[in-house]
């Protein structure tokens, strides 16, 4: 006697599929399929979510966060006691950059981002986000993963594992990096124990060919029909190692690999493919990098993916300790059109209220200059701002203070952890209670911390 599992697996190359089907009961109901859809806690505001990422840490003084008494003091050493940092600092410095009061609501912006100011009323800026350290590697992963030390499971693989994916031919969680991978590279969007299913899938939108974007997403070798008669006997084989290793996660995700890499052939290149969007639509993001990872992370939201994160570009563009007025102002240019463009493509199709946007970096910079020149700041963990716009968010507001100059959080101080409980909250989950058992304990995104920001919600 055999079981029916054994049955299907010895049928051979007919039956592959089937055997796959058996093993991962993937079937119509879809009940154990780890990317089928799945509601939350309770009813959430937002299903899907975009993080755009300033990988480098953009001053928090020249773009949201505006600070007089940089202007009082420019050239001077900040008054003792308001400045204490692990780092050799110099003298206070400017912003170079002029702000206004933007929208009904009145808050002001820099002139970095004027197009995406045209939104403030629909986005909450908190000034007072504060981290654990002053290095790029640390706060990246706590910004990413909620741990600072050992990589974790990303935000968006925990927000997978939750919602699942409403597309089944596309991965539930993308991630766009022109030129190659940031700092600590795919620990930004691993899923560490989670199953492999929900890890993020690179894409590399320095290309605009979209045979490119995923490498080796075609087979140059073999057709359609042939690939899945492949297909199908390395699923019955797979098929009949899992029989003997019940739950293995990396067996079944390896398996779903093979699987939604020939599904997606047909799908990605279709996603991919900006050339079918209309010209006046490619006009208002702009044919630049940022432009067109922009309008794709629209066309893939479209298309039920639940998680995309678009970076600035490999390494920490942002990252500028001198020469910050031209740098910050190349990069905000090459962001500010895009984002406004996207925000604005996702209210005219509906999809604005439904969809978290988060903006910011791992952590911000100095109201000080570093030495000699006054032309450049250091990291700063004490004190930094993001936005978020978007499905829950109350628009139109300012979370919590830094100091006058500009340095650390002081008023309603709001910690990464505390960011992740309020993304949480706004897609539908307690951040206690969405956990995954691993090694003997309990893990979360959020750790054994965490706060939901009640300010932040509409």
């Amino acid at each position: 006697m055999f079981t029916r599992r054994e049955a299907l697996a010895r049928c051979g190359t007919g039956l592959g599929t089937l055997a796959l089907a058996g093993v991962l009961a993937d079937d119509a109901r879809g009940q154990l399929d780890p990317l089928a859809p799945r509601a939350p806690h309770f009813p959430a505001k937002a299903k899907r979510l975009v993080h755009l990422f300033m990988n480098g840490g953009p001053s928090q003084v020249d773009t949201f966060d505006p600070k007089p008494m940089l202007d009082q003091y420019h050239g001077r050493a900040v008054p003792a006691g308001n400045l204490r940092t692990e780092r050799k600092t110099g003298a206070a410095m400017k912003s170079p950059f002029a702000f206004a009061p933007r929208g009904r609501c009145g808050l002001p912006v820099s002139e970095l981002f004027a197009h995406t100011a045209r939104h403030i009323d629909d986005m909450c800026v908190v000034r007072s986000m504060h981290a654990d350290v002053p290095n790029h590697e640390p706060s990246l992963l706590l910004m990413n993963s909620g741990d600072g030390r050992a990589p974790r499971p990303s935000v968006g693989s925990w927000v997978t594992y939750g919602l699942g994916s409403e597309n089944q031919n596309l991965p539930g969680f993308v991630v766009m990096c022109p030129g190659g991978y940031p700092i600590v590279t795919t620990h930004n969007w691993r899923s560490a124990f989670l199953p492999g299913v929900y890890q993020g899938t690179y894409l590399n939108t320095q290309s605009t060919d979209a045979d490119k974007l995923i490498a080796h997403l075609r087979n140059p070798e073999l057709s359609p029909t042939r690939q899945r008669e492949q297909l199908d006997l390395v699923a019955a084989l797979n098929a009949r190692h899992a029989a003997d290793r019940p739950a293995d996660p990396r067996l079944e995700a390896r398996i779903r690999t093979f699987e939604l890499a020939y599904r997606m052939q047909a799908e990605a290149t279709d996603a991919f493919d900006l050339s079918r969007e209309a010209k006046k639509t490619r006009d208002l993001y702009g044919d630049t990098v940022h432009g067109r990872q922009l309008l794709l992370a629209r066309r893939l939201l479209e298309r039920g993916v639940r998680v995309v994160q678009v970076w600035s570009g490999a390494g920490q563009p942002w990252d500028n300790h001198d020469g910050l007025a031209a740098a910050h102002r190349t990069l905000a240019s090459q962001w500010d059109r895009p984002i406004a463009a996207f925000l604005t493509d996702l209210k005219a199709r509906g999809l604005f209220d439904e969809t978290l946007v988060l903006w910011g970096g791992e952590f911000g910079r100095t109201p000080v200059a570093e030495l000699p020149a006054l032309n450049g700041r250091d990291h700063n963990h004490y004190g930094f701002t993001c936005w978020l716009a978007g499905g829950g968010v109350k628009g139109g507001t300012a979370v919590g203070a830094t100091d006058e100059f500009g340095f650390r959080a002081v008023e309603n101080p709001v910690h990464v952890h505390d960011l992740h409980a309020t993304m949480l909250h706004l897609l539908g989950f307690d951040h206690e209670k969405l956990t995954y058992r691993y090694a003997g304990r309990d893990f979360r995104l959020t750790d054994v911390h965490g706060r939901v920001v009640k300010e932040m919600l509409a």
